[in-house]
């Protein structure tokens, strides 16, 4: 905190920071000390944030309700689809403009059937959660607890699952604007 108090007021100056992963562990909720940073850091430089979760998993991660939009000059959700600035929605991207609703159910069916014939030692629920700009697909799901998704990327790094699933839609969808 010393060395922020010696930086001078910039606000054309913007700073981005990653959300899962990066300020929290996935799905947890960020540092109260790490929090008042951001705060002190904001008086001198605009500051945004950046996560490929929806909003509102974003704002449980980050602050209460829409207190997000008031602690951040830029909310980037979605890996960037969703956008606000100073607290107000900017746009929205939405998928099923973007590939068409056939090319759409035609990947979430592949998808169902491809992750049915996964056997994994759990699977939980939300195997495919539709987001405006992205579809998350889970072949654990997304229910699963923390421990859960540890134990399935220790699985997930010896069998690949999801490389070969990426292989697998790839070949798929070749061709197809995916």
């Amino acid at each position: 905190m010393e060395r922020l108090r010696e930086l001078r007021v910039d606000r054309n100056v913007l700073c981005l920071f990653d959300v899962d992963g990066t300020l929290t562990a996935p799905r947890e909720k960020i540092d109260p000390q790490l929090d008042e940073f951001f705060q002190s850091l904001r008086a001198k430089v605009k500051i945004g944030v950046v996560g490929g979760s929806d909003y509102s998993k974003i704002a449980e991660q980050l602050g209460d309700g829409d207190e997000v939009v008031q602690k951040f000059d830029y909310v980037f959700a979605e890996n960037g689809t969703v956008q606000y600035k100073d607290g107000q929605l900017l746009s929205k991207q939405a998928i099923q403009n973007q590939l068409g609703e056939e090319l759409l159910q035609d990947l979430i069916n592949f998808c169902l059937r491809y992750m049915g014939l996964i056997k994994l030692p759990k699977k939980r629920g939300t195997f495919i959660e539709f987001r405006n700009g992205m579809l998350n697909i889970s072949p654990i799901g997304r229910s699963c607890t923390l421990e859960e998704r540890i134990e399935f990327a220790e699985i997930d790094k010896k069998e690949k699952i999801r490389e070969k699933f990426v292989a697998a839609l790839q070949k798929e969808f070749e061709g197809k604007g995916l």
